[in-house]
């Protein structure tokens, strides 16, 4: 019997996390819409029609509380509201865990 020789060819190597920074730099240049909630509530449809200028709703969210920042519609995390020369601002305070951040979006 004769013996043949096999070559196994290794993958090549890679160090942790570089396959996820290759994957990263295709998505980078995709948009997304980045929004900032500030509340919510319901009401009726005979509410909202009653609504004018200077109605005030209130909403489910208490002053000072944290504001939520949605990437197309998944919170990615938690904000408070600055200035910005003239403009408003948010401040990024607690950021959604990358891998749960991933999953929502």
């Amino acid at each position: 019997m004769s013996e043949e020789s096999v070559e196994v060819e290794n993958p090549p190597s890679t160090k942790p996390g570089k396959i996820g920074t290759e994957k990263l730099k295709i998505l980078e240049n995709i948009e997304v819409a980045l929004s900032i909630e500030v509340g919510r509530t319901e009401m009726t449809i005979r509410d909202l029609l009653l609504l004018n200028e200077g109605s005030v709703i209130e909403l489910d969210r208490l002053a000072g509380e944290p504001l939520d920042i949605l990437v197309n519609g998944a919170i990615i995390a938690k904000g408070e509201v600055v200035m910005v020369g003239e403009r408003y601002g948010v401040r990024f305070t607690d950021i959604v865990d990358p891998e749960e951040r991933a999953e929502s979006i």
